[in-house]
């Protein structure tokens, strides 16, 4: 089982568990990530998480702007098998047809809900009870595949995106090193998906960032928590973008102020109306400023001249 030669496609924080379990039990004879990105004022080009890993090990690394049609460097590799984790773009047919065992990918929801690339966003901003990880055979159509197998975790109501993420990259390595000896021997049972079930979990926008008080209390908490920590909810206040990184519900189930009022400063947050009550900003950063606890930034300042200030 050593033996088997596998080619990893992926790019994010995400993959690097699942790339390093792979790295630890096969024989990875290649990596595509995509190309290397400018970040920051300077535009100083960096590589994907995944690049960067395999560079440690001396895998040999492929970034085609356009996988479609840059992929046959990775034809002479001769996979056994391909694995894709978060990777981007879609696998063009040539190579689903190249391995002996098949295309298969490694996707962070229990499909066939949330396709696409922010699940993990979706599932708690949609006040998901469950996810998980599906292993799937690849298709042309994206995370369309007969399913192999998969595993639940519950999602807890002090998720983030960042521990929820942590525990399902370490799940998805667990179930994909299961399951790989499983499709070797032929001792899986794939399924297809049904279509009627099919909801989606589009890459997160601008738009999806910005919260709305005049929602529910719950429905903003799970904004701000389905965020935290990337690439965070903001509102406005004076003018000022305002990140908004952690919140709790209040107590509080009726208001009269106006939607995205400040009426209330706690020892530890600031008390905003939302549409049937109070959520309570615990952990914010103003422009320019570093992300500081609500209870830090009243230090040397007047609490009292919050009141009355709105979130838009």
């Amino acid at each position: 089982m050593t033996k088997l030669k596998i080619v990893f496609m992926g790019t994010p924080q995400f993959s690097i568990h699942i790339l390093q379990g792979l790295i630890n039990h096969y024989e990875v004879v290649g990596v595509v990530t995509q190309p290397d990105k400018e970040v920051g004022r300077k535009r100083e080009r960096k590589a994907s998480p995944v690049k960067e890993l395999a560079l440690k090990y001396n895998i040999p690394v492929f970034q085609p702007f356009k996988i479609k049609e840059e992929y046959h460097d990775i034809i002479p590799l001769k996979p056994d098998l391909i694995v894709t984790c978060a990777y981007g773009q879609i696998i063009p047919k040539d190579l689903l047809d190249l391995p002996k065992y098949g295309c298969i990918n490694v996707h962070a929801s229990l499909l066939p809900k949330l396709r696409g690339g922010a699940p993990i966003h979706k599932a708690i901003i949609n006040n998901e009870l469950r996810t998980g990880i599906t292993i799937m055979y690849m298709t042309e159509k994206m995370d369309a595949g007969d399913i192999i197998s998969q595993i639940e975790t519950v999602i807890n109501k002090d998720d983030n995106v960042g521990t929820l993420h942590d525990r399902l990259s370490e799940l998805g390595t667990r179930l994909l090193l299961d399951t790989i000896p499983n499709i070797v021997t032929g001792n899986i049972h794939p399924k297809p998906q049904d279509e009627k079930e099919v909801t989606y979990a589009w890459n997160i926008t601008r738009e999806d960032e910005k919260l709305d008080f005049s929602k529910s209390t719950i429905d903003i908490y799970n904004q701000i928590r389905g965020l935290n920590p990337w690439p965070g909810a903001y509102a406005i206040l004076d003018d000022q973008v305002v990140k908004i990184y952690e919140a709790r519900i209040s107590d509080s189930f009726f208001t009269t102020k106006q939607n995205g009022e400040i009426g209330k400063v706690y020892e530890d947050g600031l008390g905003v109306s939302t549409k049937d009550g109070e959520l309570i900003i615990t952990e914010l950063q103003f422009a320019g400023k570093k992300k500081m606890k609500v209870k830090d930034l009243f230090h040397g300042k007047d609490k009292e001249s919050f009141l009355g200030k709105i979130f838009k």
